[in-house]
């Protein structure tokens, strides 16, 4: 059996209301995780990103979001935010969020949406591509080292 294959389509309006909804929800809950916010601040802090980050939603500037689909398949196996921007070091793609439906992993579709990112990022014209993976997210750390990211630097805290 040889690779599996995935294609990136961009998201359509529709679909971005459910993605933001569930990826704001979960944002709140991983910066909780990682002790960053307070439980009772997390959602509006989580909320008031989102609106910085995607202020004009899918037509946000420098912002791609897409729905990943296995090739051939018309059902999304997840989604894929992406921000591509010109910076004094050239044009870096930088991951921000990447969801590979619970039903869909352990199929090597992680490792199939981290090569198309690739193809994707170099498309829109990046050199490079970063992301941030929180702590405590052990198995997507474990796709990223897999798929070829090294850690640039580390930031880490202890609990007084």
């Amino acid at each position: 059996m040889g690779q599996k294959k995935v294609v990136l389509e961009l998201i359509t309006e529709e679909e971005f209301v459910g993605y933001r909804a569930r990826s704001v929800a979960e944002f709140a809950e991983d910066k909780v995780k990682a002790g960053s916010w307070k439980e009772e601040e997390a959602l509006k802090l989580s909320e008031e990103t989102y609106q910085k980050y995607l202020p004009d939603g899918i037509h946000s500037k420098e912002q791609y979001l897409y729905v990943v689909r296995q090739e051939g398949q018309q059902a999304g196996v997840g989604y894929v935010w992406l921000n591509v921007a010109d910076t004094p070091a050239g044009t870096r793609a930088f991951l921000y969020d990447i969801i590979i439906e619970e039903e869909y992993r352990g199929q090597g579709l992680g490792q199939a949406t981290m090569r198309a990112l690739d193809d994707t990022a170099r498309s829109l014209g990046a050199a490079t591509i970063g992301l941030h993976v929180f702590g405590h997210n052990q198995t997507a750390l474990h796709v990223y080292q897999k798929a070829g990211y090294a850690v640039t630097d580390y930031t880490m805290a202890k609990k007084l």
